[in-house]
């Protein structure tokens, strides 16, 4: 495919920012850019009047592994052009940080505290940066990344101790701590009993 009217716009207005482009799926265009510019090339992308990508769908992480850089994605709609885009940031290991995009978007809020929780990606500049996902205390480190065991960093036995020296007064009511709050059984015999009389004419 011939490159898109906002890729070739953006490698005219940010030419030092476009690192690479390419076409993914068929017809999906992605543009890989600078990540100490992105804030700046995301704010231009949504006020632009050509490009007008004015809804943030989603941002998400992806880790290949093997020591290889964590991507951050950007995937962007453009309502008055009904176009897609999607933006990638390449971060090395050791320098897993980028600027939030929540003063653009609203949504990045949540969107972002979620790529925190489980890749470990630190977003400057947010204003609520912490677990969405996992509990705020969790010690095991981000359970998206590539080199997170599959049951854990803890053994079952130091998970299981762990759970069971919480603080339970932080995770429930304390209607639910005594035991008021839990659902009740209904009888055989009055189930029987609703069940026939549901069916009587």
């Amino acid at each position: 495919m011939p490159a898109s009217p906002t890729v070739e716009a953006l490698r005219a207005a940010f030419p030092d920012a476009v690192v690479r482009d390419l076409v993914q799926s068929g017809d999906q265009q992605v543009v890989y850019i600078d990540p100490s510019r992105n804030a700046e090339v995301l704010d231009w992308l949504r006020t632009d009047p050509g490009e007008r990508f004015n809804l943030l769908v989603d941002v998400t992480a992806v880790d290949y592994g093997d020591g290889r850089p964590l991507e951050v994605v950007y995937q962007l709609w453009s309502i008055p052009h009904r176009r897609a885009l999607r933006v990638k940031c390449e971060l090395p290991l050791s320098r897993l940080a980028i600027a939030s995009v929540t003063a653009l978007w609203s949504a990045a809020n949540w969107l972002e505290r979620e790529v925190y929780d489980l890749f470990g990606i630190e977003f400057r500049g947010h204003p609520d940066l912490r677990r969405i996902l996992m509990p705020e205390n969790y010690a095991e480190g981000h359970p998206l990344r590539k080199d997170f065991p599959l049951r854990g960093r803890f053994s079952r036995a130091e998970q299981t101790r762990r759970a069971l020296s919480q603080d339970m007064e932080q995770y429930y009511m304390p209607d639910e701590l005594e035991g008021r709050g839990a659902p009740q059984l209904v009888p055989a015999d009055e189930s029987a009993t609703s069940g026939s009389g549901s069916q009587s004419r």
